[in-house]
């Protein structure tokens, strides 16, 4: 790879229209890049082994290998190159698998001059921040996400691309592990940053009240609408909607989710005007939206507009290397917060957590931390000052004396504790409905 010393980069345009090539390398050539071209994938394959590119320029339609090939061939061969494709044939699939595949810019023909010369600008700079954040060992801007495990990392770099990129985010995860943190960080990393960042709970609001919270009414759109009321979506304008627990909404909803981010425009409850908005949606679960969409009961279409981009948070268990890292964060935090002097945690009582299996994630991590600064009198926690389902971690292999309902209850009541005994939080976590969970309750009591 080029070190770029003259300050030069070079650009790999792949088109099978020879015409196009040229209009490209002149138009390149002109603002003061080093252009090679050639007209098959093939031959591309064959420029990146002899020369150092930097960014590849690639049309989709192409025969024998399209463009989809090229962009699978560099992400696996050559990580450190920029790609922007191009296609006469622009689709919201295409788009979308381009960007899965790796691409960071993705051009319709026919583009102008100035698109052209505005993707490349915007894909070099990009290339130059990866460049040099490859050397750092974490990232500038966590935004209050602690961690420097690998899969943590991998969280990191995927914040930063999607924060370099307007396209709407898909954030997967348990419960408690931090979609939240993760939306906020995209958006005050990007250019939308000065713009609001809304947050909608989509299991929160009811049914009745999700459109005119989502999209606004007119006065008199419906008893008790005594005023105009601005939604969500206009609100964001310029800026973010953050939908969590979208794998909850109804198919009443999903359905005007869909139009409204097809369309970019909204219509108020009582208004035929339809209002444009620029709001760019990111959206969280906890489900797996692809068992949803087999059952019928999410929207696949929706899925594709949401998903241009995924990030997995992985659950603390993966990763706890970083618990301590967590530990020293929450506990400086709650002792500035409650004014006491710094705690300290032994060596034991650090294996004890790092043992534990977290099923509250990092949310339960914070509210133990928090629960021991208000608690403990000495300076430094030891393993007797846990709660006893961290004492007595038993590893899944041993304890198997213990019945099925007793294994069950005691996991219930771990995951409540993690959650400060919120029924809702924990049916999330549990996987099973409040009822089931007031049901699974009712007979713990009767037989304890």
């Amino acid at each position: 790879m080029t070190d770029n010393s003259d300050g030069q980069f070079k650009l790999l345009a792949v088109d099978d229209n020879p015409s196009a090539l040229e209009i490209i390398k002149r138009t390149l050539n002109a603002a003061g890049y080093d252009v090679l071209t050639c007209e098959s994938v093939a031959a591309g394959a064959d420029l990146l082994m002899s020369h150092s590119i930097d960014l590849i320029i690639t049309d989709l339609k192409m025969p024998k290998h399209s463009g989809l090939d090229l962009i699978r061939h560099v992400n696996e061969n050559y990580p450190d190159v920029g790609i922007i494709m191009i296609t006469g044939h622009p689709s919201i699939d295409v788009a979308v698998e381009a960007v899965k595949q790796g691409a960071e810019q993705f051009l319709p023909k026919p583009f102008t001059k100035e698109e052209l010369l505005s993707a490349v600008k915007n894909s070099l700079e990009n290339l130059s921040i990866r460049r040099e954040s490859k050397h750092a060992t974490t990232p500038n801007k966590s935004y209050g996400i602690v961690g420097n495990s690998e899969p943590m990392l991998e969280v990191f770099n995927l914040i930063d691309k999607a924060a370099r990129m307007s396209v709407n985010v898909l954030i997967s995860g348990e419960s408690g592990t931090g979609k939240e943190l993760v939306a906020r960080a995209i958006h005050y990393g990007s250019e939308r940053s000065s713009a609001p960042f809304v947050p909608v709970n989509c299991t929160a609001i009811p049914e009745s009240l999700i459109e005119s919270e989502l999209f606004g009414h007119e006065k008199g759109a419906f008893t008790g609408a005594n005023a105009a009321r601005t939604g969500f979506f206009q609100m964001a304008d310029g800026g973010t909607v953050f939908l969590d627990e979208i794998g909850d909404a109804s198919q009443s909803l999903q359905a005007k989710l869909l139009r409204a981010i097809q369309n970019k425009e909204i219509t108020r409850i009582g208004s035929s005007r339809t209002i444009k908005v620029n709001t760019r949606i990111v959206a969280a679960t906890h489900q797996d939206l692809d068992i949803l969409i087999r059952k019928n009961q999410f929207r696949e279409d929706l899925f594709y507009r949401l998903s241009v981009l995924d990030i997995h948070i992985p659950p603390l268990r993966e990763h706890k290397e970083d618990i301590p890292l967590l530990i020293g964060h929450f506990t400086a935090n709650f002792c500035r917060e409650m004014e006491r002097e710094s705690l300290d945690f032994s060596d034991r009582a650090i294996d004890a957590l790092k043992n534990y299996t977290w099923p509250g994630n990092v949310r339960e991590l914070e509210n133990l931390i928090h629960k021991l600064i208000a608690i403990t009198e000495r300076d430094i926690v030891e393993v007797a000052d846990l709660p006893a389902t961290m004492r007595f971690t038993i590893n899944p292999e041993k304890g198997l004396g213990r019945s099925l309902a007793q294994v069950e209850k005691e996991h219930i009541n771990r995951v409540l504790e993690s959650v400060d005994d919120n029924k809702s939080k924990a049916a999330q976590i549990l996987k099973i409905n409040r009822k089931t969970l007031r049901e699974k309750l009712k007979k713990i009591q009767q037989t304890s």
